[in-house]
């Protein structure tokens, strides 16, 4: 499930989500105005704005909002499907 790192007011978070929920693609919310790991967390990755969208604790597309919205529903399943891909590599023996 894709996670999208989120705070009140914010226009390009509810892009986002709105685009993933045109497309059906279910998705977590965490809004970093209440949740101060998750603030912290995205901190910790160098990002300072919002949306925030990861898949899997990686960061599933730099341009927040406005690159997720270039996607089409085939495009964003693809890429999970590979983040899936990849991380079954690493966990494979």
């Amino acid at each position: 499930m894709l996670t999208i790192y989120t705070k009140d007011g914010c226009d390009y978070c509810d892009v986002a989500k709105s685009h993933l929920k045109k497309h059906n693609i279910v998705y977590e919310e965490v809004n970093v105005g209440i949740d101060k790991q998750a603030k912290e967390f995205v901190l910790s990755q160098g990002h300072k704005t919002v949306p925030q969208i990861y898949y899997h604790n990686e960061l599933f597309e730099s341009g927040g909002a406005e690159e997720l919205k270039l996607l089409s529903k085939e495009e964003i399943q693809s890429r999970m499907e590979k983040i899936n891909g990849k991380n079954k590599k690493k966990h494979s023996v």
